[in-house]
């Protein structure tokens, strides 16, 4: 299988808050690299082609774009 990640991924297990508009939705934040990251939600998560990934712990965001999804896990890529 042919690596495609453009960074190293690294295990992780973060609150975070997927950020539209005004409104917030809880996720996991499962893997993250220096170019995006492995998000899992509780259900079904209509996503725009764009939105804010909030990280509580780091007291970082992120804006970024969903490149794949399987079920309640999303991978995202930083922007």
């Amino acid at each position: 299988m042919t690596e495609r990640r453009g960074a190293p991924r690294h295990r992780v297990f973060k609150r975070g808050t997927i950020a539209i508009g005004g409104a917030g939705f809880d996720c996991t934040v499962r893997n993250l690299s220096a170019t995006g990251a492995r998000i899992d939600v509780e259900g079904p998560v209509a996503l725009p082609e764009e939105f804010v990934l909030v990280i509580e712990t780091d007291k970082v965001s992120h804006r970024c774009r969903p490149v794949w999804g399987a079920a309640q896990r999303i991978g995202v890529a930083f922007q």
